[in-house]
């Protein structure tokens, strides 16, 4: 039986394992499962790796994305240069790291771009935001991170008004504000400064329109939630795992 997870903390509402047993339903593939490893702290790798050799490959979620890179022998050059990692291929005396996230985001959000789209706000400072900026970067979009303190190429939360919002209309969700169960959450944002030019990005999934999606969605704006990417990062980690 080939055997491949997740790892993350809290597991509570994950996506992978759903898709992928629906996956292995469809597909007929009857000698593979897919099992979550809820785990506190990332220490507790070494066990599952000792606990389940039959492990072929591991995804990666918050908020290990970043830390996990200790725990594999070497990674692909876009995890070098993200410095995260999201996806673990699992290979007798190797366990090599990789970031689909990378993949899933471009292919997703870069759909929607309009020649207008030049600036982006990044929410949020996590192994998924180093994901989209290395995006940004591969498509020539400038960015800023927002954060609660301001620095280098960073925007604090409370900066953000209506000349912000005019410069910068591309605002990316890298937190989970808004996931489900805490539905009534949303970043922190003047969202009446919002216009039909803006084009907001959710990695959030569930639900699939977030209040902050919503907060768009009331002002015109082009909406985009983090389904798509994940069902792409998952067939992305589904090759490297098989290859």
């Amino acid at each position: 039986m080939r055997q491949y997870g997740l790892i993350g903390f809290p597991l509570t509402h994950s996506f992978s394992q759903k898709f992928f047993e629906e996956k292995f339903l469809k597909d007929g593939i009857t000698d593979a499962e897919f099992l979550n490893f809820s785990i506190a702290h990332i220490s507790e790798l070494n066990r599952i790796f000792k606990e389940y050799p039959l492990l072929k490959g591991l995804a990666v979620t918050i908020p290990y994305k970043k830390s996990v890179i200790e725990y594999v022998d070497e990674v692909s050059d876009i995890v070098k240069e993200t410095g995260a990692c999201n996806c673990i291929r699992i290979t007798p005396g190797k366990k090599t790291g990789f970031n689909t996230d990378v993949t899933g985001f471009e292919m997703s959000f870069k759909k929607n771009l309009e020649p207008h789209h030049t600036n982006a706000l990044i929410l949020g400072t996590g192994g998924a935001a180093a994901a989209v900026e290395y995006v940004l970067r591969k498509l020539q979009i400038n960015y800023s991170f927002v954060s609660r303190t301001r620095a280098e190429n960073r925007i604090a939360w409370q900066q953000i008004d209506k000349a912000v919002l005019e410069q910068f209309t591309v605002i990316i969700n890298c937190t989970p504000l808004g996931t489900y169960p805490a539905v009534q959450e949303m970043p922190s944002l003047p969202y009446e400064f919002l216009t039909p030019k803006h084009y907001l990005f959710d990695l959030v999934y569930n639900p699939a329109r977030s209040r902050f999606l919503l907060e768009g969605k009331n002002h015109n704006c082009v909406i985009q939630n983090g389904y798509e990417m994940l069902v792409i990062q998952a067939e992305e980690n589904w090759k490297i795992w098989n290859a």
